[in-house]
């Protein structure tokens, strides 16, 4: 893969910027519902991935470098309850998450674009002792939580429709059928069997 200008940054924000595309994606053609729902026992959900994405950037890429964006942020205050920036409530519209992670991604990439990478931060909410983050490291971190949950934000929406994949025009599969997939999931459900079974045996 090339890129016009192979210089880190811009290296650092092609990823970036690939994986805050595929998270959004995946809200696309959800109900209101279905975009909130909680689908894991901990209540991981579409929409609150998107709100939690937005806050880190927010966070790393903003005030970590005395660039505070002014955007309210509510449930990350000190008194704010736990997990409160992994879920959206019902007065917090889908079209105000994804203004706030547009607002997001463009505070942040100022912020990549104004700092040398080897700029030093310092994290409000790490250990007074050991909260010092360079810009280069701080990127890096972000790229790789919005890569995580995109990888979230994917199983979630194959959960809920079957849809898959990075983007609309790479689902990341073989080309298959329904009947091939079904085939697919009972092999492997077989071949779980098995492998449990012979464990048991030897015990």
């Amino acid at each position: 893969m090339t890129f016009p200008d192979p210089n880190p940054k811009a290296e650092l924000h092609f990823y970036l910027q690939s994986a805050r595309e595929a998270l959004l994606w995946k809200l696309e053609g959800l109900s209101e519902y279905d975009a909130r729902r909680p689908l894991t026992p901990t209540g991981t959900n579409l929409l609150g991935l998107v709100k939690h994405a937005a806050t880190t950037e927010l966070g790393y890429l903003g005030d970590t470098f005395a660039r505070p964006s002014g955007e309210p942020l509510p449930w990350v205050a000190p008194d704010a309850e736990p997990n409160a920036d992994m879920w959206a409530t019902a007065d917090q519209s889908r079209a105000d998450v994804i203004g706030l992670y547009h607002r997001a991604w463009a505070h942040a990439d100022a912020t990549l674009d104004a700092l040398p990478l080897d700029t030093v931060g310092t994290v409000p909410w790490w250990p007074a002792d050991d909260n010092e983050v360079s810009l280069h490291h701080a990127v890096i971190r972000v790229v790789s939580d919005t890569h995580r949950h995109a990888g979230h934000a994917d199983i979630l929406r194959e959960l809920l429709d079957g849809t898959t994949g990075m983007q609309p025009t790479n689902p990341g599969l073989p080309p298959a059928d329904t009947t091939w997939w079904e085939a697919h999931h009972a092999r492997l459900e077989q071949a779980a069997r098995e492998a449990g079974e012979s464990s048991h045996e030897g015990v």
